[in-house]
């Protein structure tokens, strides 16, 4: 850390990187007071240092990102001072876009996605510790201005932040729950997609994050997403790989919250959607999407008849289902077509299997 006070500008942002890399790949580990205490004092002098329209202000964001989300809850007694510099930053930038005089800055904004991420990353570090930081802020407001910005790259960064903000504080987009789903649907709509992939992406998550935590609330919006998510799903060799996850989780999400108003669609989309289902690795965002599935098969079950065999496919693409009660779903989703199609139409779908997801599908007792 003495470099600190030896080192130029230029190299400094060399030792940010190190910093950053280093909180990246050591995670929790660095969340110890000794190395605090080595670390954080020089950080924060410079940080104190800059004004809120220096550019040596960028590379530092980015380090606390790294820091933040390597210390999680470690970094509480850091965070008010950074959480309100990143509002006040945001807020004079969006001034200096319309007028610059009284912001007394040159808009760049480069400090708004900066910031934006560095507020995903106190987010994901501090979890619902970050509630009353938010509560207390116009954050909600300058967010959605955000998503909402003509630059690709700042939508890009307010959308992870708005999937962030679903995840651990729900109750404060509230109040403009319905304009942030129209804003981040209208991304998934739109002639230049695969020119703005990323906003796409990260808008496709935060409205799934958003499902899972408003339910019912969400079902304005559901057929107006689920009609841009479709021709998505049946384009999937000509996009973003990480995009058709993100489609197929948020589709399934959907699903799950509001499958009297999906199931009816089914028959549209089961085929490319099973094929994207089965793509995704083991986990909760997963078991999200399939949630969905055994519902919308509840409550439609002749709408995935003609796509049995691929929805047999992405049930086997399971490595495990830990979620104890998913996998009953499941078993039940199942056992219902077998006893549906009797003997001789099963055992037809059956052969339609590689001998790998046969064996897979007995763990479901069929």
């Amino acid at each position: 850390m003495c470099a600190f006070g030896k080192y130029q500008r230029r190299n400094l942002r060399i030792v940010y990187d190190a910093i950053g890399t280093l909180a990246d790949a050591v995670g929790r580990e660095l969340n110890q007071p000794a190395y605090l205490d080595i670390m954080m004092p020089p950080l924060i002098a410079k940080w104190q240092q800059l004004s809120n329209s220096d550019k040596d202000l960028f590379p530092l964001l980015e380090c606390f990102t790294s820091i933040a989300q390597a210390l999680g809850t470690g970094f509480s007694q850091f965070a008010q001072p950074v959480f309100q510099r990143c509002i006040n930053i945001i807020q004079s930038q969006q001034l200096a876009k319309v007028d610059p005089v009284s912001a007394g800055v040159q808009y760049d904004r480069e400090f708004i996605v900066c910031s934006l991420d560095l507020l995903s990353g106190l987010s994901e570090g501090l979890g619902s510790g970050i509630e009353s930081l938010v509560s207390q802020s116009s954050l909600r407001d300058l967010l959605l201005q955000c998503c909402m910005d003509d630059a690709p790259d700042v939508r890009q960064s307010a959308f992870a932040l708005l999937g962030d903000l679903a995840r651990v504080c729900p109750i404060h987009l509230h109040p403009r729950l319905s304009e942030f789903l129209d804003v981040a649907s209208k991304q998934l709509n739109t002639p230049k997609l695969k020119e703005t992939i990323s906003v796409a992406n990260n808008a496709c998550w935060a409205i799934g994050e958003l499902a899972v935590k408003v339910r019912q609330e969400i079902s304005p919006i559901v057929m107006t997403v689920i009609s841009s998510l479709v021709p998505i799903l049946q384009h999937a060799e000509e996009l973003n790989k990480s995009l058709i996850e993100n489609s197929a989780i948020t589709l399934g999400r959907l699903a799950w919250v509001c499958p009297e108003l999906v199931s009816p669609h089914m028959e549209h989309f089961m085929q490319s959607w099973c094929i994207a289902l089965s793509l995704i690795r083991d986990d909760i965002e997963k078991e999200d999407a399939f949630r969905g599935l055994c519902a919308m098969v509840r409550a439609n079950p002749s709408g995935a008849l003609s796509s049995l065999v691929f929805m047999c496919k992405a049930i086997a693409s399971w490595h495990e289902i830990r979620s104890e009660d998913l996998h009953n779903e499941v078993c039940q989703v199942l056992n219902g077509y077998k006893q549906m199609l009797k003997d001789e139409g099963w055992e037809q779908c059956m052969s339609a299997l590689e001998p790998a997801a046969k064996e897979k599908l007995s763990k479901y007792q069929v």
